[in-house]
């Protein structure tokens, strides 16, 4: 599966601290090589809004994308379990 990511996206990115930001390297590496090894849980969270979800690390979650006519998954959001589950209104 291919992916790509908003400049917002970066931008939360860097803002992460920075083992946080090594772990997400390593497991964006694992979601090229197998978006659905079990350690990543990638999953739909929102269906209408064709939204998947994949750890970051260990409470933390990256957002993103699904485009229909592709293969691919445009990222558009990263940070901690509790603002993910803010955003997806669990809370």
């Amino acid at each position: 599966m291919k992916s790509a990511r908003t400049k917002r996206f970066r931008q939360l990115f860097l803002s992460l601290p920075q083992r946080v930001q090594e772990t997400a390297k390593k497991n964006y590496e694992i979601w090229k090589e197998n978006p659905f090894h079990p350690s990543l849980e990638f999953k739909e969270v929102k269906p209408r809004e064709k939204i998947w979800s994949v750890r970051a690390g260990i409470g933390w979650r990256a957002l993103g994308i699904k485009k229909s006519d592709e293969e691919k998954i445009v990222r558009f959001w990263v940070g901690s379990h509790s603002e993910y589950d803010r955003i997806l209104g669990k809370n």
